[in-house]
């Protein structure tokens, strides 16, 4: 099952016995987690009915004895092993999920880990409950997730602004959804939000930033590029030079693909690049100011200012003046 499957049968009221979360993204673990411990089971029925074990503190034996235990007062009990990775020999409770309690919701909390599903015990907990590897969104997929989290609490956004925190914010879900959270609490639903919200309410400029300096370098806009990179020099915190070569590494590759696509229609386009058909115009662009000989060249340069400011062959330039060679190298 995926994400919005088991959120939609728990709503329903559709209950399994066992749920084995596990995988990269934690956000979605967290997600599915959270509602069962506070949606499953009203105030009066958690006191007896709802337990929230730790890896590092439990162990099979007592989750198999919670597990076991029958509800008081209630249809079913809830049982919560939060940091499920920890717990040592977790294949020891395939005996009690070979025949778990249907009315025990057991909920296995196993982050950054997956179980090897050739293996006997994952099989298992596919065949009795569900077992849901959370993955991580590569970041092109993020902006529509962006538009569909905000879309759900009556909020819309536009392509530059999702584009804008995707590249500030990159694939973390948590971070992502906290920042939005915090943006929501200050703007009335139904809003549609732009890059001056997210500058004003979260601090990520829309001016400086390698979305504008990718548009700039597109452009030739000289003047732009290098206020942009002095402001990166500036603000080299926020700004580290490897991020922005990779941003620009990403950025021209896209580019390059442009050039030899077949079909280079907006919805095609957008899908051989993995971005938003708005954008496409952008890469159109790019591919008619950099042939592909002189994209050459600039993964040569990328790969160079990439080593220069990792300190090989550089005695004394700093990641501003690099930045500044580098754009210079591109533009030219």
């Amino acid at each position: 099952m995926d994400f919005a499957s088991i959120l939609s049968d728990l709503k329903k009221k559709k209950y399994q016995p066992v749920y084995f979360l596990m995988g990269e993204e934690p956000y979605f673990i967290d997600v599915i987690s959270d509602y069962v411990e506070k949606n499953i089971l009203d105030e009066s029925e958690r006191e007896f009915n709802q337990t929230v074990l730790y890896g590092r503190d439990t162990d099979v034996g007592t989750i198999a004895s919670e597990a076991k235990r029958y509800p008081m007062m209630a249809e079913h009990q809830v049982v919560i092993v939060k940091e499920a990775q920890n717990v040592r020999n977790i294949e020891d409770l395939e005996p009690y999920l070979q025949n778990p309690l249907t009315s025990t919701i057991l909920v296995l909390c196993y982050k950054y880990k997956t179980l090897d599903k050739r293996k006997t015990f994952a099989k298992t907990v596919a065949k009795r409950g569900v077992l849901f590897e959370s993955e991580r969104l590569r970041e092109y997929k993020i902006p529509d997730w962006i538009n569909g989290y905000l879309k759900e609490k009556n909020y819309t956004v536009g392509p530059k602004a999702s584009q804008l925190l995707t590249e500030y914010l990159g694939n973390d879900l948590g971070k992502i959804t906290n920042e939005l959270d915090k943006l929501m609490i200050n703007l009335p639903p139904g809003t549609e939000i732009t890059p001056d919200h997210i500058q004003d309410n979260i601090g990520i400029s829309k001016d400086y930033n390698t979305f504008e300096l990718n548009d700039a370098l597109t452009k030739r806009d000289v003047v732009k590029a290098n206020r942009i990179v002095n402001y990166f020099a500036a603000n080299s915190k926020d700004h580290p030079m490897p991020v922005t070569i990779a941003a620009l590494y990403s950025y021209f590759s896209k580019v390059l693909v442009y050039h030899f696509l077949q079909d280079k229609s907006k919805d095609a386009a957008a899908r051989a690049l993995g971005v938003h058909p708005f954008f496409v115009q952008d890469y159109q662009k790019a591919a008619s100011a950099y042939p592909a000989g002189k994209l050459k060249l600039i993964f040569s340069y990328l790969r160079e200012y990439d080593l220069r400011s990792k300190g090989f062959e550089n005695a004394s330039a700093g990641d501003g003046e690099l930045m500044k060679e580098l754009v210079y190298k591109i533009l030219h």
